[in-house]
């Protein structure tokens, strides 16, 4: 990750953090400890401000963020009663080619090897999704799958290619 730093006379310091894709994380630091953070996705345009935050809440957040509350562990190291499988979730985009259909229309297991434990649909949660169930634009797919079927899983939401034709049971 790089990160760059520039004095703002008579205001503090500036951080810009490259986020990937050109995205740019812009977080300026007021001497009276206040922190600023914006988002910049275009080079070419303003950064817009995402949140503001005071002295003690930036402090807050920073232990936060560096593990102080929860420590996180490689993913790759666990070991859990499901082999290989670890359960992810995923938001379905309003452009999303199994919006508007079901999971057996959309050929999500056979496509990508997940299997669909639950649809989160606004404030409401269908388990155990059956066949009459459409997916819209918003709700949530929670799945049981490798990290392989996942991925797959999120380019056939995203629509961004085809996941392998797959075998499996739907």
């Amino acid at each position: 990750m790089t990160v760059y730093e520039t004095d703002i006379p008579g205001v503090g310091r500036k951080f810009e953090v490259e986020l990937g894709g050109g995205e740019r994380a812009v977080v300026v630091h007021h001497h009276d400890g206040r922190r600023e953070v914006f988002r910049r996705a275009d080079p070419e345009a303003d950064s817009e401000q995402v949140f503001d935050l005071t002295a003690a809440q930036a402090r807050q957040l920073g232990s936060i963020l560096t593990g102080a509350h929860f420590e996180s562990v490689d993913a790759g190291d666990l070991s859990v009663p499901l082999g290989d499988a670890i359960i992810e979730w995923i938001e379905v985009p309003e452009d999303s080619p199994v919006a508007g259909r079901t999971l057996p229309d959309a050929n999500v297991r056979n496509e990508t090897g997940v299997s669909v434990i639950a649809v989160q649909q606004g404030t409401e949660t269908v388990t155990n999704p059956g066949a009459d169930v459409t997916v819209e634009p918003g709700d949530v797919l929670v799945g049981l799958g490798t990290r392989e079927d996942h991925e797959a899983l999120e380019t056939l939401v995203r629509g961004t290619a085809s996941g392998p034709d797959r075998d499996d049971d739907a």
